[in-house]
């Protein structure tokens, strides 16, 4: 029997624990629960310190030195002084994604105000990208509170990201999935969050690390048993096969650098 998330996360927490080696702090949805349910049945679940935190919460501990490895936004890597990406394995997509889209009661063209997402840098810089690029559209872009959800209507779309988007295409009449876009505007797919270490990790703690989170991915049949869905259309094991892709191969390195990119010369400007 495959143990629980919650039974792994406990383990090794007692007196004889060993001494914590590297503070980690990981994405706190959906989409992760294969690779920690990796780290923490691996090995060297017991030189983690693991914390989960909403993605821009991530990205904020790995700035402010309150973490050594994080699966981040990768938006925010052109800012860190030091970064490693430590992981062939990531969050992307190759096409539809399902959890990172723009919601609306009109057509992207017709919206004059757009919520951003307040959770993650790369999914917003990723919608400036595709406004100004893709669609050539110049609406209004407001930074989101919490509450946003409900403001969307009218003219008005938003921005919304992870597992609160899960049962809203209901809800909106049109959506706009952005890794989707993004396959269409330039052929590649998209990486969303990597694994980054702002400090340099010998080899042997990488290949493990590596391990572990390959060994999740290969119990990716029995967690899509384990875990309950959020809402009752929705589809996990299409979600975690056809719209999450975990590998960051070439092509994905390659869509790295083109985002990058942009992110660099936005920055500039600004």
């Amino acid at each position: 029997m495959v143990a629980t998330f919650e039974t792994l996360r406990d383990k090794n927490l007692g007196e004889n624990a060993p001494e914590v080696k590297h503070r980690v702090v990981a994405v706190s949805y959906l989409n992760t629960k294969p690779l920690l349910y990796g780290l923490l049945r691996s090995e060297i679940q017991p030189e983690l310190e693991l914390d989960l935190a909403i993605p821009s919460e991530c990205a904020r501990r790995l700035l402010a030195g309150e973490a050594d490895i994080a699966l981040v936004p990768v938006a925010i890597i052109p800012e860190l002084p030091e970064a490693h990406i430590i992981s062939d394995y990531c969050i992307g997509a190759d096409g539809a994604v399902a959890t990172v889209c723009i919601y609306g009661d009109v057509p992207i063209e017709e919206m004059t105000n757009i919520y951003l997402d307040h959770h993650s840098r790369t999914s917003v810089m990723l919608t400036r990208l595709l406004l100004e690029e893709y669609w050539e559209l110049n609406p209004k872009l407001i930074p989101a509170e919490e509450g946003y959800i409900d403001r969307i209507g009218g003219t008005t779309g938003g921005l919304i990201i992870g597992d609160r988007t899960i049962g809203l295409e209901a809800r909106f009449p049109y959506v706009y999935d952005l890794g989707e876009v993004w396959k269409k505007h330039t052929g590649l797919p998209f990486v969303f969050a990597a694994w980054v270490s702002v400090k340099p990790l010998t080899p042997a703690f990488i290949a493990a690390f590596n391990q572990a989170l390959r060994e999740g991915m290969e119990h990716l049949p029995e967690l899509q048993l384990l875990l309950s869905s959020p809402h009752p259309d929705f589809d996990l094991v299409e979600y975690f096969t056809h719209h999450i892709d975990y590998d960051l191969d070439d092509t994905k390195r390659k869509a790295l650098e083109r985002f990058l990119g942009y992110v660099g010369a936005a920055a500039g400007a600004g």
